[in-house]
């Protein structure tokens, strides 16, 4: 409403708006852990991957999305204040810690699990654990300081289960989603390091292969015993992955709310964790001071040069629905909703039997497309084809999309 009240229709104002946002969250990313750790570089490195990443150019790109750089804005927020708040605990710092908080969950409710996350930066790095203050009962302590924020995520999360509960979880049996869930969990890794075949919607897979879950479980596995393990000597690993674990949690696809196997927009707040991993744990490879410095640098540099070529790239397929539409179609396989999207644009454009092939093409994959029936009988109306216009409406009708039917009986095409 206030983007309105200020740009009109003027899309670029949106986008501008969006990456206000961005920006905002990326100093605040930046302040967060140059204030817990004192380390500028490694700090600098997390703050750059976050704004910089192709993965994230969904969530600034796409303006109805908003949802993402504005949650994203209070979850950074949020953890800057309980920062503040930390240094000198008292009523007030608490009170804006949980405003924030409140206002990152109406963003979106990804963020339900940021209490967690508090107490992750409570071990690592500020070191709440080891404070005298907290030696006894120091779990009670930690529970009880953090229940309001876990009573706030535990109403949000009821709240969106139950608007969340459709057909969609009828499609696909628990086995299916389970499967399909841990092979996304390491294949946002895989895209953290190379972002590849991005694409605006990922179709559910008919079949996930056994030997992908294995694999996912096996590495899941080793990288967690392995934190868990080095824990003590290497606290950073083990927040990084938790905080990558526990913030990807709700989107990872157990509770399904839509046909789309993963979204590129689910990476944009869970990869700080293993970007954090990467700032603190691969200087560790390198020994030598000098050598670590100089190399690292240049890799650094190179690999955020890297990123920001992709993401360029990356921005212009959102220039316009016919381009990023067909961008996913050859990035994805067997994807009826690009195949809709690109016939919906198209149709827009008056460029209907092009708009007809495409809507072929997704009922071909998806035979119980109702709103895929129902704009290509709109196509065929543009046409004059009042045969298969009727024919394309009335199946829409059955599939439970009436509107082109009772657009046509309204002008006497259809009886």
């Amino acid at each position: 409403m206030l983007d309105y009240q200020l740009y009109g229709l003027n899309a670029g104002g949106y986008h501008l708006t969006n990456l206000i946002l961005h920006i905002l969250s990326t100093l605040l990313l930046f302040w967060l852990f140059n204030r817990m750790t004192g380390m500028i570089w490694r700090c600098a490195f997390v703050a750059a991957l976050f704004a910089l990443h192709p993965l994230h150019v969904e969530s600034v790109a796409w303006i109805s999305e908003r949802k993402d750089v504005l949650s994203a804005f209070f979850w950074m927020l949020t953890l800057c204040l309980y920062v503040h708040y930390t240094e000198k605990p008292v009523v007030k710092r608490y009170m804006l810690v949980l405003f924030s908080f409140a206002c990152a969950l109406m963003s979106k409710p990804m963020v339900v699990t940021l209490p967690l996350i508090m107490i992750f930066l409570d071990y690592w790095p500020l070191g709440r654990f080891e404070s005298q203050r907290y030696k006894t009962n120091l779990i009670l302590l930690q529970l009880k300081e953090k229940v309001p924020f876990f009573i706030l995520s535990a109403v949000f999360s009821i709240m969106t289960i139950y608007a969340h509960h459709n057909r969609s979880i009828e499609h696909f049996p628990l086995f299916s989603r389970l499967a399909n869930a841990l092979v996304s969990f390491v294949t946002y890794i895989g895209k953290t390091f190379w972002p590849y075949d991005m694409a605006v919607y990922y179709p559910f897979p008919e079949q996930v292969q056994i030997w992908q879950v294995s694999g996912a479980i096996l590495l899941i596995m080793l990288i967690s015993v392995f934190v868990i393990i080095t824990i003590r000597r290497l606290p950073y690993l083990f927040v990084g992955w938790m905080w990558y674990m526990t913030a990807i949690l709700p989107v990872i696809g157990i509770l399904q709310d839509m046909d789309q196997a993963m979204a590129d927009r689910y990476h944009y707040l869970p990869s700080i964790g293993i970007t954090i991993m990467l700032a603190w744990g691969i200087p560790l490879l390198f020994p030598n001071e000098n050598r670590r410095k100089y190399f690292l640098f240049a890799a650094t540099i190179s690999f955020l040069i890297i990123m920001s070529v992709l993401t360029w790239e990356q921005c212009g397929y959102w220039k316009n629905s016919i381009k990023l539409s067909k961008h996913t179609l050859q990035a994805t396989k067997n994807n009826f909703v690009a195949h809709k999207c690109l016939a919906d644009a198209l149709l827009t454009e008056g460029k209907n039997e092009e708009a007809i092939y495409h809507y072929n093409e997704a009922i071909r994959m998806y035979p119980d497309f109702a709103n895929a029936y129902n704009n290509r009988g709109s196509a065929y109306f543009n046409q004059d084809n009042q045969i298969s216009g009727c024919k394309d409406a009335k199946k829409a009708c059955e599939l439970g999309t009436c509107i082109i039917l009772e657009a046509a009986k309204g002008r006497g095409l259809c009886h």
